[in-house]
């Protein structure tokens, strides 16, 4: 059995839950996401208890995908409510001389030691901002939110040897030595 899935999921008062068909929909205030539910997984809102309750059928509990399938479900409306109710941010350090970001409309436009200037369309429900060196991205849906800030990284990688790169805020790049001239 799966110990994530069986949990309940409580449900903020400001927080409005549906299950229609195969849809399960999340909403506060102007935020809203939605996600297809999988099959063989069964997901209802219990108004009693303010909970979200995600199940599977006895019959499934040997089948490795289903029970997959029910814990993911139950931490992705658990992201869903977080995303609506507080939302999620990534922060993004460009280390180098000469090097920085700025925001042009709709994309995010990067300096970063090229000939050309690298511009990076910023997908919708995603906000970002540029202070200095630092890139906040934030959002109420995790995934596009760590995958623009993983599109933004991937443009320069940090390096081990000078430390320059687009990096994480929180992430640490061990620094290598390099060569020993004249040994």
């Amino acid at each position: 059995m799966s110990r994530i899935g069986k949990k309940p999921i409580p449900v903020p008062d400001k927080v409005k839950v549906s299950v229609a068909g195969d849809t399960v929909t999340v909403e506060s205030g102007p935020k809203r996401l939605s996600r297809r539910i999988p099959d063989r997984v069964r997901v209802e809102f219990v108004a009693a208890e303010k909970a979200v309750r995600c199940t599977i059928a006895d019959a499934d509990m040997d089948n490795r995908q289903t029970k997959a399938d029910w814990g993911s479900m139950r931490a992705h409306i658990d992201n869903m409510i977080t995303g609506v109710t507080k939302g999620f941010e990534k922060r993004l350090e460009i280390n180098g001389v000469g090097w920085g970001a700025t925001i042009g409309g709709k994309t995010l436009d990067l300096k970063v030691g090229l000939a050309n200037i690298i511009k990076v369309p910023i997908p919708a429900g995603v906000e970002v901002a540029v202070d200095k060196n630092f890139v906040n991205i934030k959002g109420a849906d995790v995934q596009a939110v760590g995958q623009f800030a993983a599109v933004v990284r991937s443009k320069r990688k940090p390096e081990p040897y000078n430390a320059k790169g687009i990096k994480y805020i929180e992430e640490v790049i061990k620094r290598k030595q390099g060569k020993a001239f004249g040994a």
